[in-house]
């Protein structure tokens, strides 16, 4: 199991008030002979399409004295959860969970920018003091 990241229940607080139902927490993820954990399995009715739309969602707290590497980490995780996700068949969207105040600064680098649309990731931006999703970024 996991240790939980420092904003864990504000992200899992965020995702119900956006109505989410929370499906694993955390989420155990196997193909073959990998083993790994994510924070959270969500899904959410869609009236349009009349069916459940379902994410996994990693989360980052961004905290370390060098948000590089936390960057370099972080990226690593988000890569191999979503190949396994693929590996493994599973139809699941995966979004990466970080702080509106780190979005704000470090993502906004033109260089973090770059290597985010290289490796097309899908953010959720959340406010953890008020424990609200700001943006969903596909």
């Amino acid at each position: 199991m996991p240790a939980k990241d420092i904003y864990h229940e504000a992200v899992k607080n965020a995702l119900i008030k956006d109505g989410w139902t929370i499906i694993a927490d955390p989420y155990f993820l196997q193909y073959k002979d990998a083993e790994l954990y994510t924070y959270f399995f969500v899904e959410k009715a869609l009236l349009v399409e009349q069916k459940g739309r379902k994410i996994v969602v990693e989360i980052n707290s961004f905290i370390s004295p060098s948000p590089m590497k936390d960057f370099e980490n972080t990226l690593g995780q988000y890569i191999l959860y979503r190949d396994i996700l693929q590996l493994a068949n599973k139809n699941y969207e995966i979004y990466l969970a970080i702080r509106d105040t780190i979005f704000d600064t470090f993502f906004q680098r033109k260089s973090i920018q770059a290597v985010v649309k290289r490796n097309q990731i899908e953010f959720i931006i959340f406010n953890n003091e008020r424990e609200e999703i700001s943006l969903w970024i596909d």
